[in-house]
């Protein structure tokens, strides 16, 4: 055992930091430490993303705050430093039940780490009190209630704090999507604290104004700040606008029959009717809401994270809070009241990076309810015109006719250059592009013939010629505009001209009651200076064929869990079984190589998991995988003999097999694979790669390319694909990059 003192100005003795692994390692910085830690417990060689900086942020002694997607490892963030502070860490959670999820996780892993909330009785805090003062407990998650007990803040402040993480850190800004009072309690407790502990703060859906206001609030000192991004490029996201909901579910869920899955609805009584009509369509679902009894509430969850049922239906408001990793689809059966709640409770699908999917259902009654709930929940009107703002966004999110990705993403202000993100339903959706030019100047010039500032609904009702008292009353039925868009239903021109309000054509002012207003672009467009050119254009498709070795495995994980009374994903997630059914790994050293496997996890489930891959590859008469049996020697030098992701690629393709077969076989896309071949390349590899492009383009399109290449260059891509042929994809154009400019230089 070897120990360094780190000493740092603010935070005195608390830092000795257990480094275990030198003497055995020989490793000799804080971020190997880690690197070694995460190994061993979690099972993975490399952080992702930012994870690394954030924690070697954090082991520097900084306060710290780090902005990552959801299901983008921020709890190890936190969590890694904890292990190496000789300190206790305490965790600030709103959820209860994420809690309790963390916590089962990190005992399974040989961590100690216990909660303390409104869910555990008076004696069993006084035993995890107990453990705290033994040293048992290294992390400890706390509600941020109990920062109001003045008993336990007494008795922490005689602990050995090395850090507080605050989690969900937006609900402490009063401009955050989810604000609570109780966060208000945390730089205090901080403050009273006998030596002050690294400060960290983290959260997934935070705009700039609410960043500012977390540093604010919680007093962070001079702190680093981490913006990993916010894209989860694993989530399908689609819009449905219309349309029988219930019948468009039930089509998706019987599609996707063996996933897991949450459907988020905005009240009680409508989560009990779609759990009801679940069940009687013989769905295997449950409900969870705050009118349910603490019972039930627990009983569902339990169900669900078992896999005991495989849909669990909810309220936006209340939220999951739960740590499963392999839910494969969210579906939102209304819209969320703002960007940020979606986009938090979309993040619980996929959070082991597999391919998941996310549907938003929209209907106008929707707003409505939203708008009530706004009113009878907030009392501050500076804050309840914000949270109308943020409805606006919603509403403006599910009418935008471009990339619904790159909308969010500019939502939280990361710019992306991309026009098409080739994964949500209006860049996949086929269809023509048209010039509705004509058509929003009928719209505009009636907004500006009306004189005065009204809703959608009264300009639809002029456009469309309506008899309604109050479009007389105000002489509206005189004005040139009058019926010239009877052509369009109600629902349709409504639809039309919430989208030129979210393509930034028209403006609002918002309020309970939004008034619809020209703007700039709006002028350029009357005055034919600028054209409106919208996307007009679908069987639910399965989210990932699984092998029959997976499910076997998958089978064999829900044994163990039964036997062990943990969730089946504590086991192995669905990555990691996904991986283990194309690899067949039928060695302790092979299996390690398997991204989720750790020393732990392999000493625990290793054998009985082996035995039953040997058994399906000798039954199939199958070799294991020749990137295990080839690469090994080839990549010996390397740490654990592991191939990077895009080295596996590679290899598939030395093999002779085409993109298209790699595309397939690894469930990644043709643009996926693309970039693997060009990051193998950055690497200074120089060997000959021979790579099939038949499959992508014919030769008559290559050359189409390279004409339009030849006079454009190739730094960017969009000018390239506006001036060639609809047919031709940014895919195809990538490939043909590669294929003439790129491979050109390195072969």
């Amino acid at each position: 055992m070897c120990f360094v003192h780190v000493f740092w100005p603010d935070t005195a003795l608390y830092g000795i930091i257990c480094l275990e692994y030198i003497t055995s390692t020989g490793v000799n910085t804080l971020i190997d430490s880690a690197l070694e830690v995460l190994h061993k417990y979690y099972g993975y060689d490399d952080f992702r993303g930012d994870q690394n900086k954030v924690i070697e942020s954090i082991l520097d002694g900084k306060d710290t705050m780090a902005i990552m997607p959801t299901g983008g490892g921020k709890s190890i963030c936190y969590q890694i430093p904890a292990l190496l502070f000789k300190g206790i860490t305490i965790v600030i959670s709103p959820l209860i039940s994420l809690m309790k999820d963390q916590v089962d996780s990190m005992k399974d892993l040989g961590i100690g780490a216990a909660y303390i909330n409104s869910s555990i009785t008076q004696s069993e805090i006084l035993n995890i009190c107990s453990a705290l003062k033994k040293g048992d407990v290294k992390i400890l998650y706390v509600a941020p209630e109990r920062l109001e007990s003045g008993e336990f803040c007494h008795f922490i402040k005689g602990m050995d704090i090395s850090q507080v993480a605050v989690d969900e850190a937006h609900c402490v800004s009063q401009w955050g999507h989810d604000f609570r009072v109780s966060y208000t309690y945390i730089d205090q407790f901080i403050e009273n604290l006998s030596i002050r502990p690294v400060v960290t703060a983290f959260t997934a859906t935070a705009t700039e104004e609410v960043r500012k206001d977390i540093v604010s609030q919680i007093k962070l000192k001079n702190p680093a700040v981490f913006i990993s991004g916010f894209d989860r490029a694993n989530l399908k996201i689609s819009c449905l606008k219309g349309g029988n909901r219930f019948r468009h579910m039930l089509d998706y869920i019987r599609t996707n029959g063996q996933q897991s899955g949450i459907v988020y609805a905005a009240t009680r009584r409508e989560v009990d009717s779609i759990y009801e009509k679940l069940r009687a369509n013989d769905i295997s679902a449950g409900r969870y809401h705050g009118g349910m009894s603490n019972e039930d509430r627990k009983k569902n969850q339990e169900d669900f994270v078992y896999d005991r049922i495989s849909v669990i239906v909810a309220t936006n408001a209340f939220g999951m809070g739960i740590d499963k990793s392999n839910v494969r689809f969210v579906i939102h059966y209304n819209i969320p009241k703002n960007i940020e709640s979606y986009y938090q409770e979309i993040g619980r699908a996929g959070r082991d990076g597999e391919k998941s999917e996310c549907i938003l259902m929209f209907a106008p009654q929707d707003v409505i309810t939203q708008k009530y709930l706004i009113e009878t929940s907030i009392q501050s009107p500076e804050r309840r015109l914000n949270e109308y703002k943020k409805l606006q966004c919603m509403v403006d999110f599910v009418h935008y006719n471009g990339c619904l990705r790159k909308y969010i993403l500019n939502y939280f202000g990361e710019q992306v250059d991309y026009e098409e993100c080739g994964n949500c339903s209006n860049c996949i959706t086929k269809g023509e592009y048209v010039d509705k030019t004509v058509d929003c100047q009928k719209v505009l010039s009636c907004i500006y013939r009306m004189k005065r500032e009204f809703g959608v609904n009264m300009i639809v009702d002029v456009l469309r010629g309506s008899l309604q008292k109050k479009v007389l009353q105000y002489g509206f039925d005189k004005i040139s505009t009058y019926g010239i868009m009877k052509n369009y239903s109600k629902n349709e021109l409504s639809s039309f001209i919430n989208t030129l309000i979210a393509q930034g054509y028209i403006s609002l002012r918002e309020g309970e009651y939004p008034m619809v207003v020209l703007n700039s672009h709006s002028v350029k467009i009357l005055k034919g200076e600028e054209k409106v050119i919208l996307k007009e254009p679908a069987r639910a498709e399965k989210i990932i064929e699984n092998s029959d070795l997976f499910e076997i495995l998958r089978n064999l994980r829900r044994e163990i869990a039964g036997r062990e009374s943990i969730p089946p994903y504590l086991v192995f997630a669905d990555a990691t079984l996904r991986e283990i059914s194309s690899r067949y790994p039928v060695t302790s050293q092979q299996m390690l190589d398997i991204s989720g496997v750790g020393e732990l996890k392999l000493e625990k489930y290793g054998d009985v998991f082996l035995n039953v891959i040997r058994e399906y590859v000798e039954k199939n008469k199958i070799h294991p995988d020749w990137y295990f049996r080839k690469n090994f020697s080839e990549e010996s030098g390397r740490k654990n003999n592991k191939l990077r992701t895009f080295e596996i690629t590679v290899s598939m393709l030395k093999n002779n097999m085409s993109i298209e077969e790699v595309s397939k076989k690894r469930e990644l896309t043709v643009s996926t694979v693309l970039s693997h071949i060009t990051k193998y390349l950055e690497q200074g590899e120089k060997s000959n790669l021979k790579i099939k492009f038949d499959d992508l383009f014919t030769k008559d399109e290559e050359n189409v390319i390279l004409k339009v290449i030849k006079k454009l260059g190739i730094s960017r891509l969009k000018p390239i694909k506006e001036s060639l042929p609809d047919s031709i994809s940014y895919d195809m154009i990538k490939a043909v990059i590669l294929k003439d400019f790129i491979l050109e230089n390195y072969n």
